[in-house]
């Protein structure tokens, strides 16, 4: 068992549902969220210059792809696409969840391309990538939730570019045979996050999920193929409080979790799950230094942080 940060390090907590009125650290209220014309200062930031964003742009709709970038309007989109890279996201555009937080479009998808893998390895290639992060929507109206479909992308990638492959799936909630499938794929990091605390997993991420269930799979994964790492991320701002991020992080370390992504959450429009507080670049220092010293091996820790922000970076040192 890993030990959680002794209690009387701990900033001063509102408990759920709680107001605060010191503005302490940690604070988590129930106060009206800030509109986009509020946001403060730190989650501001320029534009990047340069033609390497449409030449992403351009080879993505060449080769009918989508990225997590564009569908989930990510705030990093224009920076990861200036540098000539980008989180694939595969089996369509639809998802099969109706989790509170995502932009990406709900309905029925469509069948999986069965030249997807290639057309996927082709842009790797040709962006000249060295690691490459490949996510999915999730795809409950298949049989195995889209595994194969996973394996045979990995493979692709692996044989036609070399490069370290990430994967950033589904839950497969309840399908272990679907877990083990992409597992065989032997991909360098096995990411899943976990995304908030236990208390919220309902309303944040819908009916189907399963904090519990989230927590044997990342076990499962290291149980089957140890030389994988694996990897998970919270959004905060949600209404969650310290102590339930500290316990969620050592839920983490006690599956043996590798690298631990924190980002601020962000809404993406209109009916989606406000967000209730935004966290200073100070609290988010002091959580990735606290998540640190409970033994995650690599931790991004700050308000544009995104479970795929910088991901050869992370993966890179071991």
């Amino acid at each position: 068992m890993n030990p959680r940060p002794a209690r009387l390090e701990l900033p001063v907590i509102s408990s759920p549902g709680s107001s605060c009125s010191s503005g302490g650290l940690g604070c988590a209220t129930r106060s009206t969220p800030r509109s986009a014309e509020q946001l403060p200062r730190w989650l501001k930031r320029q534009i990047p210059k340069g033609n390497a964003n449409h030449f992403t742009s351009r080879l993505l709709e060449e080769l009918r792809l989508e990225t997590v970038c564009d569908n989930a309007k990510c705030p990093n989109r224009m920076e990861c696409y200036s540098q000539k890279t980008a989180t694939f996201m595969i089996l369509g555009n639809i998802c099969t969840r109706p989790c509170g937080f995502c932009s990406v479009e709900r309905g029925r998808p469509a069948p999986p391309e069965a030249d997807e893998p290639q057309r996927l390895a082709e842009a790797a290639h040709r962006l000249g990538l060295e690691h490459v992060v490949i996510t999915s929507v999730t795809r409950d109206d298949l049989p195995d939730g889209g595994a194969e479909h996973y394996y045979q992308c990995v493979t692709a990638v692996r044989e036609r570019t070399g490069a370290t492959i990430e994967v950033l799936t589904p839950d497969f909630v309840e399908q272990p045979h679907a877990l083990n499938r992409v597992i065989q794929a032997a991909p360098e990091v096995f990411n899943h996050n976990t995304e908030t605390v236990p208390r919220l997993y309902r309303e944040v991420r819908g009916p189907k999920s399963n904090y519990r269930w989230t927590l044997d799979l990342l076990r499962r994964i290291k149980q089957r193929n140890p030389a994988i790492k694996t990897k998970s991320g919270l959004m905060l701002g949600l209404g969650e409080t310290y102590e339930e991020v500290f316990d969620v992080l050592s839920d983490l370390r006690d599956v043996d979790c590798d690298f631990l992504t924190l980002g601020q959450y962000l809404r993406p429009g209109d009916g989606y799950l406000p967000a209730k507080r935004y966290l200073t670049p100070d609290e988010f220092e002091f959580l990735g230094r606290t998540a640190k010293n409970m033994g995650f091996k690599k931790v991004a820790s700050g308000p544009f942080v995104r479970s795929s922000y910088h991901a050869r970076e992370m993966a890179e040192l071991y």
